[in-house]
């Protein structure tokens, strides 16, 4: 029995399906908690060789070739130190989401995933079959029991580790961010250590992956129950543990506990690290969007500036015959402020091209939201053209209350490659906002004041298509994020014809939502992923009808 034990959790930002650098990064990231740390032991996030989530490149055959190269080289190439690494294992009775323990070139013992989840953004029943028993294993004198993302939020595996001997509980993972899920991550720990009466390592993946951010805080608990090292908010880096035996037990020493920013600084640096792992990890030279003088694209500029750099980053102005002068002047002042390069593109001459194209065709129909929706999309036109042209991704500026309403244009203000605040409601779109000018003034307070409008028609404000953002964000909440029926808002008090008005919006937009970009989820509900709804349904018509 060890009276000591080093452990450094390796909180790393991986790349899906690049199995070779991902091995590269675990065995740089191995020599160097051997090297630099003096560590025992260096744990790696769940599915690490492969990256999480890998969907459907789970399916090709030549994925777990890789998978067995990369574990080779570790094997071969790591002396000196323990590693626990995530990996998928193809075995009799199929596909296992697993773990391996390997040491001195050999692998000590290979663990599977026993609670495999299938809701929310995860579906890997679709891959993946249930390992089966306890995963104990002895490292340097600690017998450790070894357990895999799910696995902790329920009693099973926890529970049969300690009954198979396990001083303590590794349980390694690749837990997706949204909103509350750092205190929530610690409350379901906390009842594995009340049950098991063991310290509980818990480590997590970092970095962006599509609309995923994966937001670390990994941290480790005591058998009472209390955190005793917590890792930053969405920081890659190496950080060292350490456990001493006092009475017979492992204890975790006390380390640095880093504290949980506020939720509007959390959810921004989300959304930040999100945009920059999106950009980088596909490879392209910046970004470039439409800066309207409005508080959507001053946020996103701002994002993209804190993700990218400002030299990476362009803005391009694109006044109307409807844009007013101050939302020309507050564009420019953001992109001043904040550095980035700018230039003014003026829409009415290929406005006025469109109308002329399109006379005949409009002859004896007024001038309605097809007016509209035509400089929208000359805008869009503009925007791709230049990001075909300069290999920057053109990042759109809508956020969720838009989306769910479908306030937004297919190929005009839609047109675009990400979208950083796609779940970012227009309530919390202010309070971000706010912390960009935590500071200094960024945005100018005159946006973050004036009715917010989409400046296609003369005098126009959001609030003549849609109900108050407050009120809005309240019903879609309940609605979209919380699954509430119709009846059930109502009955809170919300007035009946507004919630019916917001509910045909939502599902009578699925359509435009399946043709958006990619955003960063910041919610427990997210449209993409999280919320699948089909897209010809005549079950809201049913619902209303029953409500008359």
């Amino acid at each position: 029995m060890s009276d000591s034990l080093r452990v450094v959790m390796a909180q790393i930002d991986l790349l899906v399906g690049d199995v070779a650098g991902n091995t590269r990064r675990v065995i740089e990231a191995a020599e160097r908690a051997r090297d630099e740390f003096d560590a025992q032991l260096v744990v790696f996030p769940e599915l690490a060789l492969t990256g999480y989530p890998p969907e459907d490149l789970l399916l090709r055959p030549g994925l777990q070739v890789h998978v067995l190269e990369g574990l080779e080289r570790i094997r071969r190439d790591v002396r000196g130190i323990h590693v626990i690494v995530g990996h998928p294992q193809h075995a009799r009775g199929g596909l296992y989401n697993a773990a391996s323990v390997i040491h001195e070139g050999r692998i000590l013992a290979t663990v599977r995933k026993q609670h495999l989840p299938n809701y929310s953004v995860f579906d890997e029943k679709r891959y993946f079959v249930p390992g089966e028993g306890a995963g104990v294993v002895e490292i340097a004198g600690v017998r450790i029991g070894l357990t895999i993302c799910e696995d902790i939020w329920t009693p099973g595996p926890a529970r049969q580790a300690r009954e198979a001997g396990a001083e303590l509980i590794v349980n390694i993972n690749a837990s997706p961010f949204h909103a509350g899920k750092g205190a929530e991550r610690e409350d379901v720990v906390r009842d594995r250590v009340q049950e098991t009466n063991l310290p509980v390592l818990y480590l997590n993946l970092v970095g962006g992956q599509d609309e995923l951010v994966f937001d670390g805080q990994s941290f480790v608990m005591d058998s009472k129950g209390e955190v005793v090292r917590r890792l930053p908010l969405v920081e890659a880096g190496l950080f060292p543990v350490d456990f001493a035996r006092r009475h017979g037990a492992i204890c975790p020493l006390p380390g640095e506990i880093c504290e949980r920013p506020p939720m509007e600084e959390k959810i921004y640096r989300v959304l930040v690290l999100g945009v920059r792992d999106y950009v980088r990890k596909n490879g392209f030279r910046g970004a470039v969007l439409g800066l309207s003088g409005g508080i959507d694209s001053a946020l996103t500029l701002a994002i993209a500036v804190d993700a990218l750099g400002a030299g990476q980053v362009e803005a391009v102005m694109m006044p109307s015959r409807y844009t007013a002068e101050m939302s020309v002047e507050d564009a420019r002042a953001e992109a001043e402020r904040l550095g980035v390069a700018y230039r003014v593109i003026p829409i009415e001459r290929p406005f006025q091209a469109f109308l002329e194209v399109l006379k005949d065709e409009f002859a004896g129909y007024e001038a309605d939201v097809t007016e509209e929706n035509i400089q929208a999309r000359c805008r869009g036109v503009i925007l791709m053209a230049i990001s075909n042209k300069t290999g920057r991704i053109l990042l759109t500026t809508g956020n969720k209350s838009e989306v769910a309403v479908g306030y937004t244009t297919l190929y005009g203000d839609m047109a675009g490659g990400f979208a950083p605040i796609k779940d970012v409601p227009k309530t919390l779109v202010y309070r971000l906002a706010e912390f960009v000018n935590r500071e200094r003034e960024i945005i100018p307070r005159r946006v973050l004041e004036r009715p917010p409008s989409a400046e296609l028609a003369p005098g126009q404000t959001d609030q003549d298509s849609l109900p108050p953002y407050p009120l809005l964000d309240a019903i879609l909440e309940r609605y979209v994020e919380q699954d509430r029926s119709i009846e059930e808002i109502i009955a809170e008090g919300f007035d009946a014809e507004t919630v019916r008005r917001v509910a045909w919006m939502v599902d009578r937009n699925e359509y435009k939502r399946r043709q958006a970009p990619p955003g960063v989820r910041i919610t427990r509900r997210a449209f993409g992923r999280d919320r699948r709804y089909p897209i010809t349904s005549g079950y809201l018509e049913t619902q209303l009808k029953g409500l008359e």
